[in-house]
């Protein structure tokens, strides 16, 4: 049983001033950052192989979870939600995630197939940010995709009713416990409703702290022609 904590009451006065002064203590990049060359001409004319270079420079440099991402999505109404999920692929085609279809993301996506990503790794005091139109991979592709995953990864997929309600934990105990022992039987066991999504990129932004705030932003605008257009922009 996890224990809650109990909501600030008003008889606590002096709560809102710890928390406040809880915030000015915490360090931001407490570490040496590296330098990058702050000409845009000089990176690379797509976005995809400077991403992959951050990529693998954030995990070389100890980041944990180096491939999970902000998602950014909005309802019909246009009311915005977010989350982090991971990172599937990186490609031509643009950048990949997946969740089923039926959860609250993917019918956001369905209503408003558009989505902005968010990477940040502290260790290099970097961020990432990716823009776009995104589209759905095909049945064949999504399925593909989940069957290379981990046994978990299929365990989850197969439990399903993402962003339902649930009435008690107890059922999601034995979902869980009767999915893990199907994915275990049937490794390549189908769940239609996961589905692979490639965010095809408009804008792409790379971001490089510095500890005097001068820091580098790097901006990749898609022009009509398919090519990239780089800008450094004010931090």
């Amino acid at each position: 049983m996890v224990d809650h904590p109990a909501e600030s009451q008003p008889s606590d006065p002096g709560a809102d001033d710890r928390f406040r002064a809880l915030l000015r203590t915490l360090r931001v990049w407490d570490c040496g950052l590296p330098a990058i060359d702050p000409d845009p001409a000089h990176a690379p004319a797509h976005p995809l192989p400077l991403f992959r270079q951050w990529l693998r420079e954030a995990a070389e440099a100890g980041a944990p979870e180096p491939h999970t991402m902000t998602l950014a999505t909005a309802d019909a109404s246009g009311d915005p939600n977010v989350r982090t999920v991971m990172l599937h692929d990186a490609d031509a085609r643009g950048w990949h995630f997946a969740t089923h279809r039926d959860s609250r993301k993917g019918r956001e996506l369905a209503a408003r197939p558009r989505a902005a990503l968010g990477f940040y790794w502290p260790a290099v005091g970097r961020q990432v940010r990716v823009r776009g139109r995104v589209g759905e991979a095909g049945l064949e592709e999504s399925a593909a995709d989940l069957h290379r995953r981990s046994t978990g990864a299929l365990a989850a997929a197969l439990v399903g009713h993402q962003s339902e309600v649930l009435t008690t934990y107890a059922e999601l105990e034995r979902a869980s416990e009767a999915a893990w022992e199907r994915a275990r039987r049937e490794p390549d066991a189908p769940v239609p409703s996961w589905t692979l999504y490639v965010l095809d990129p408009d804008e792409v932004e790379f971001f490089q702290g510095d500890e005097r705030r001068r820091h580098v932003r790097i901006s990749y605008r898609k022009d009509q022609g398919g090519g990239w257009t780089r800008e450094l922009l004010w931090p």
